[in-house]
């Protein structure tokens, strides 16, 4: 795994996979957050981001396309994807979203895996999917200050 903070040849890019069994709820809204952190830091030279689950759902969870509607973020286009096990032994960061990492990828990856601990918002009130959703967003940005150090 590299180190983001030293200087970076032209094909040395970190990759970040955001993941959980679906990738219908909580993985999403990461995703979309760090594509935004990624265009307002200009980092797109330096990051990589992968999402994905390892059982999919058939379209992202509607009040997850809600709440990120509510922040301007547009997820109603979105479709939950499989992740393989070489995208994640490729990751220099497997964010998993609340599930166990054993659970997300038995067969292990070569970056540093992070759970989350997050609460899966399927079924959920609006209000509570917009408190997943904003603990997912700062968590984004905490995440974009390290790299960025």
């Amino acid at each position: 795994m590299s180190d983001p903070a030293e200087p970076r040849d032209a094909d040395d890019r970190t990759t970040i996979a955001f993941v959980c069994v679906q990738n219908a709820g909580r993985s999403q809204m990461a995703s979309a957050f760090a594509r935004r952190e990624l265009a307002r830091r200009d980092l797109g030279d330096r990051l990589d981001l992968l999402t994905g689950g390892t059982r999919p759902a058939a379209h992202v969870h509607p009040e997850v396309v809600d709440a990120m509607a509510e922040v301007g973020i547009d997820l109603s286009e979105r479709t939950p994807r499989e992740v393989t096990v070489d995208e994640l032994r490729a990751s220099d960061y497997v964010i998993t979203m609340g599930c166990s990492a054993a659970a997300v990828c038995p067969a292990g990856w070569g970056g540093e895996s992070r759970d989350w601990g997050l609460d899966d918002p399927d079924g959920r009130s609006p209000d509570e999917v917009a408190a997943i959703r904003d603990e997912i967003a700062e968590r984004v940005a905490e995440l974009f200050d390290e790299l960025a150090e």
